[in-house]
C-alpha cells in the first residue's frame, strides 16, 4: 500500500494549475488570486489626522497639562474629505476630524478629549503627540508587492483590494467537479426509501466539501451496481475537469469500480488502489474518460476523510493557491489512543485550548460508518503507521479543519 504522501504525490503529476478569469471583487471572496497584486498608490495617500482633535506645531504645546493649559487660536476646521485651506503657524491650530488629511506646518495632534473650546480659540491640556499622525505610504507604498499569486481571498483581502480601487480581480477558475454515488442500497432525497435502502449522504458531503474548497459541484445522482450503469453515469461527467465516484472500489462482488479505472480505450488508467491510512484505505486513482478521477470508499466518514487528505489539496494545487494541506497544530492528547500498526489513522477530535495549551481528544466512536463523530469534531489526531499506543498527555498532530472560532470553536 502507498503511504498518504506517496498518493499525494501521484495525484498531484495528473494536475495543474487551471485557467485565470477576470471577476467582480464584489464576487470574490473564497477564490484564489492568479496574479500578483502590487500598489498602484500610497496608502494613506497623504499624511492625515488618526483621530478627532486639532493639528498643532508640537513646540506651541510643550508643558501644557490640566493644571498649566494653553490656549491656540483656531484657524480653520479640516473635515474627512475635505482639504487644508490654510498653514498652521506658531500659535495656531486647525480643528481636524480622523482621516482629514493634515494641514501645511503642523506636526503633532492633539485629541479632543484634552481640548476645550472657548471662542475662536482652544484651550488645550495636553502636549501634542506626533504618533497620532498617520503618514503618507505607511500602510502601502506605490510599487510594493501587496499580495501574492495564489493567496486566498478572505473579506480582509476584498478590503486591500477595494483601497486600491480594484473593482475586477484576476482569479483561477473553479474546477467543476462531478460526483457520483454507486450502490443499489442507496436511493436519492427525492424519491421514496425502499425497506432495504439508506439515503444518498455522501454525495451531499462531498458537494459540500467540493463548494468549500472552491469547487463547482456537479451530481450525477446513483449509479446502480452494474459495470453498464456506472459507465453510463460516468458519460454525464464530459464537461467536468475532475470526477469523485464513493463505493464500488473494495473487492465485493458488484464493485465495478477498478474495473472501469482500467478500461484504455475509455481514456483510463490506475494509478494506484489502496492507500495505508484508516480511515479510507480502498481508495482508488487515476483516469476515467480521461480525467482525474478518485474511486472513494462507500463508507461516509471513510469518504470524507479521504477527500481531505487526498482530493481537497488537488482542488486547490488545480485552483493555484499557494497552501494546499490542512494546517497542522501540536496538541495534548486527552486520553489513551490505540491502533494497530501499519496504516496513519486520522481520527475525528475536538481541538481547544485550556491553561493556554492547545488539547484534543476524541469525539466517541471512530466507526467508519458514523457520521455524527464529525458533529463535534474540529480536527483530526494523526497517529503515524509505526504507532501502536499514544498515551494521554502525549503531543500529537493535529490536523485543523471545519469552521474554527466559528460554529466549532476552540472553548473547551
Amino acid at each position: 500500500m502507498l503511504s498518504v504522501e506517496e498518493a499525494q504525490e501521484k495525484i498531484f503529476l495528473q494536475i495543474s494549475p487551471m485557467g485565470a478569469e477576470k471577476v467582480p471583487l464584489s464576487s470574490a471572496l473564497g477564490r484564489i488570486l492568479s496574479e500578483e497584486i502590487v500598489s498602484s498608490l500610497d496608502h494613506p495617500p497623504w499624511d492625515n489626522s488618526a483621530m478627532d482633535g486639532y493639528a498643532v506645531i508640537a513646540s506651541d504645546t510643550r508643558g501644557a497639562s490640566h493644571a498649566t493649559p494653553l490656549r491656540l487660536t483656531v484657524i480653520e476646521t479640516i473635515p474627512a474629505g475635505a482639504l487644508p485651506q490654510k498653514k498652521i503657524i506658531p500659535g495656531t491650530a486647525s480643528k481636524i476630524m480622523t482621516g482629514a488629511p493634515l494641514p501645511a506646518g503642523a506636526d503633532a495632534i492633539i485629541k479632543a478629549e484634552d481640548t476645550h473650546p472657548i471662542g475662536q480659540e482652544v484651550e488645550i491640556y495636553a502636549e501634542g503627540d506626533a504618533d497620532f499622525i498617520r503618514r503618507r505610504g505607511e500602510v502601502m507604498q506605490k510599487g510594493n508587492l501587496i499580495l501574492k499569486k495564489g493567496v486566498r481571498i478572505r473579506p480582509y483581502e476584498v478590503a486591500i483590494l477595494a483601497s486600491l480601487g480594484l473593482s475586477e480581480i484576476a482569479v483561477f477558475k473553479r474546477p467543476q467537479v462531478a460526483i457520483l454515488s454507486t450502490g443499489n442500497e442507496l436511493c436519492d432525497l427525492c424519491e421514496p426509501k425502499g425497506p432495504h435502502q439508506i439515503y444518498n449522504s455522501n454525495s451531499y458531503g462531498l458537494m459540500a466539501q467540493v463548494v468549500e474548497v472552491g469547487g463547482i459541484p456537479i451530481p450525477l445522482g446513483i449509479a446502480k451496481d452494474t459495470r453498464s450503469d456506472l459507465i453510463t453515469k460516468l458519460e454525464a461527467a464530459s464537461e467536468a475537469d475532475f470526477i469523485l465516484i464513493s463505493g464500488g472500489v473494495s473487492v465485493g462482488d458488484y464493485d465495478f469500480v477498478k474495473e472501469v479505472f482500467s478500461e484504455k480505450g475509455k481514456g483510463g488508467g490506475m494509478a494506484f488502489w489502496r492507500i495505508a491510512m484508516k480511515p479510507g484505505k480502498p481508495l482508488a486513482f487515476g483516469l476515467v474518460f480521461g480525467k482525474p478521477t478518485w474511486g472513494l470508499p462507500g463508507n461516509p466518514v471513510s469518504a470524507m476523510v479521504t477527500f481531505d487528505q487526498c482530493v481537497r489539496p488537488a482542488l486547490l494545487v488545480a485552483q493555484g493557491a499557494l497552501n494546499r494541506f490542512l494546517p497542522v497544530v501540536q496538541a495534548e492528547l486527552m486520553e489513551n489512543i490505540q491502533k494497530e500498526a501499519g496504516r496513519r489513522h486520522y481520527i475525528r477530535a475536538r481541538l481547544y485550548i485550556q491553561g493556554g495549551r492547545y488539547c484534543v481528544a476524541p469525539t466517541g466512536d471512530q466507526d467508519s460508518a458514523n457520521l455524527l463523530s464529525f458533529v463535534e469534531a474540529n480536527a483530526y489526531i494523526v497517529i503515524p503507521e509505526g504507532e501502536v499506543q499514544v498515551k494521554a498527555g502525549s503531543q500529537v498532530n493535529v490536523q485543523i479543519i471545519g469552521a474554527i472560532g466559528q460554529d466549532q470553536g476552540l472553548s473547551p
